[in-house]
C-alpha cells in the first residue's frame, strides 16, 4: 500500500501532467485559455483575482522552496533554521490568507452572479473544489500544525521524500511517518497535477512575456483634413506608359 501510494502515485500523475498537455495542446488549442467572464462581472474579479494570484505566486515559491532547497543549503549561506522557520510559517500564513479571500472572492462570484454562474463549466466547479481542498489543507498544515500547534519539521521527511521522487530514489518511510495533514496534503498536490491540463490552469504556459521586450506602439492623434493619398511607383510608372491623350 505504501509503494502504491508514495510511489506509484506520483510519477502516474506525473506522468498525466505532461501527456495531458500535449494532448491538450495538439487536441484543444481554442480551450487554451483562460476563459475569462470579465465582461460578465468586474467588481468581485477586480479584487479577488489580484488577492489570488498574489498569494498563489508567493504560496508556489515557498512550496519551492521548502521542498527543493535543503536545509544543509539555507544553513550554509547563512539563514538559520529558525530565522527561515519563522519566514516560511509567517510568510506561508500572510500569502495563504490572500489565497484563501481571493478563492473565496472569485467562488462567491460564481455563486451570487447568474450571468456567471451559466457560463461556469464542470472542470471549473471541480477545479475549484481542488483547489479548496489544497488550500485547507494547506493552511491546516501551515497555522494549524506549525503556527498554533508543536510544528512539525517537513524539510527533513516531506520536502526528501519529493526531491527522491525526481531522483527516482523515494524514500516510503519518509511519509508513512508524517501526520497525517501533510500526507493528505501531499497525495491532494499531485492529484492536483494530474488534473491540470484538463482544466483552466493551462493558460499559465502561455504568459504574455513578450509584452516585457516588445516595442512600444506610439499613438498619434490626426488633426485637420487627412492627406491626399499618393500615389504608388506602380501607378507613376503605369500613368508614364500609357499617358491619357487629350480630347479636341
Amino acid at each position: 500500500m505504501n509503494t502504491l501510494v508514495w510511489i506509484v502515485l506520483p510519477y502516474l500523475c506525473l506522468a498525466v501532467f505532461v501527456a495531458g498537455h500535449v494532448w491538450r495542446w495538439r487536441h484543444d488549442q481554442f480551450g487554451w485559455t483562460t476563459h475569462t467572464s470579465q465582461l460578465l462581472e468586474s467588481r468581485l474579479l477586480r479584487l479577488g483575482s489580484p488577492l489570488f494570484h498574489l498569494g498563489a505566486f508567493g504560496v508556489i515559491g515557498g512550496h519551492a522552496m521548502g521542498l527543493l532547497v535543503p536545509a544543509s543549503v539555507t544553513e550554509r549561506i547563512g539563514i538559520s533554521e529558525h530565522v527561515y522557520h519563522l519566514t516560511a510559517v509567517w510568510g506561508g500564513t500572510v500569502t495563504g490568507l490572500m489565497l484563501v479571500v481571493g478563492l473565496v472572492l472569485l467562488i462567491a462570484r460564481r455563486l451570487v452572479s447568474g450571468r456567471v454562474r451559466r457560463v461556469t463549466t464542470t472542470m471549473d466547479k471541480v477545479l475549484y473544489v481542488a483547489l479548496a481542498a489544497m488550500v485547507a489543507l494547506g493552511m491546516t498544515a501551515t497555522v494549524g500544525t506549525n503556527l498554533l500547534g508543536d510544528g512539525y519539521d517537513y524539510r527533513e521527511s516531506v520536502a526528501v521524500w519529493f526531491r527522491g521522487i525526481f531522483w527516482f530514489q523515494p524514500h516510503t518511510e519518509l511519509m508513512t511517518g508524517a501526520p497525517l495533514v501533510y500526507q493528505l496534503h501531499a497525495i491532494g498536490g499531485f492529484l492536483f497535477l494530474a488534473l491540470w491540463p484538463f482544466t483552466r490552469l493551462v493558460h499559465v504556459w502561455s504568459a504574455p512575456l513578450a509584452y516585457l521586450w516588445r516595442p512600444y506602439v506610439v499613438y498619434r492623434s490626426r488633426r485637420g483634413a487627412p492627406p491626399a493619398a499618393q500615389p504608388t511607383p506602380a501607378a507613376v510608372r503605369d500613368d508614364a506608359r500609357h499617358p491619357v491623350s487629350s480630347g479636341r
